[in-house]
């Protein structure tokens, strides 16, 4: 379960992004300005952080700014400003993505979504009994080390970087196997169904899309 800490010194932002985030199975923290951000981002383990750009005691781009001193985790910045000045600024200070209020929050949850898929490669995926560490290239099934093949290795991380997600076979051969691949498509079928065997009890955390492919819901 990722972990999203949302910073505004609006309430009534703060309880619909939390509102939402939880539906979506998030775990959720609050702050309601820059210096209690970045408090909390210190203690909290968070995977991403909602910020408001005009707060109280410490604006939005000192705090991501003092945040990414310590650790690189990603930013999803709010702003009521629209201007492509204020957009390009957080950018330069290391924010991945930028949203104008007002906001829909299944747009910004699924921006965030998008943001945690892109920075899989450097994330520990926790999910029940089943972890995946993309740095280590460790996978644990309760608490058990699970032995891959390199190609099972680069099947799985792709999927988890692409989760919910359905990848078409094609798609997986081009990106996993390679350009200059010519076997058979059946030979992603295979590869998924060793996976799926060392995946023991969350082997149906990898769902087939009949004619389509595959994608993984963690």
């Amino acid at each position: 379960m990722s972990k999203i800490l949302v910073v505004d010194d609006e309430q009534g932002i703060r309880e619909v992004l939390r509102e939402y985030l939880e539906l979506e199975g998030f775990e959720v923290g609050e702050a309601s300005d820059g210096m209690e951000a970045i408090k909390q981002a210190k203690v909290g383990d968070y995977d991403l952080i909602v910020m408001d750009i005009m707060m109280p005691k410490l604006d939005g781009y000192s705090a991501v700014k003092e945040i990414k001193k310590d650790q690189d985790v990603p930013v999803l910045m709010l702003s009521a400003r629209s201007e492509e000045y204020d957009k390009l600024f957080g950018f330069e200070i290391g924010i991945d993505d930028y949203v104008t209020k007002p906001f829909s929050p299944k747009e910004v949850v699924a921006r965030i979504n998008a943001v945690l898929r892109r920075g899989g490669a450097h994330k520990k995926i926790v999910s029940d009994g089943l972890e995946i560490d993309m740095v280590g290239r460790n996978v644990t099934v309760d608490g058990k080390k699970v032995l891959l093949t390199p190609r099972e290795y680069d099947l799985l991380f792709y999927l988890v970087k692409n989760e919910g997600v359905a990848v078409p076979r094609e798609q997986l051969i081009t990106d996993v196997w390679g350009y200059d691949y010519f076997g058979e498509d059946r030979t992603v079928d295979t590869h998924i169904k060793m996976l799926r065997s060392n995946l023991g009890p969350y082997r149906d955390k990898i769902l087939t899309l009949r004619g389509v492919g595959y994608k993984i819901v963690l």
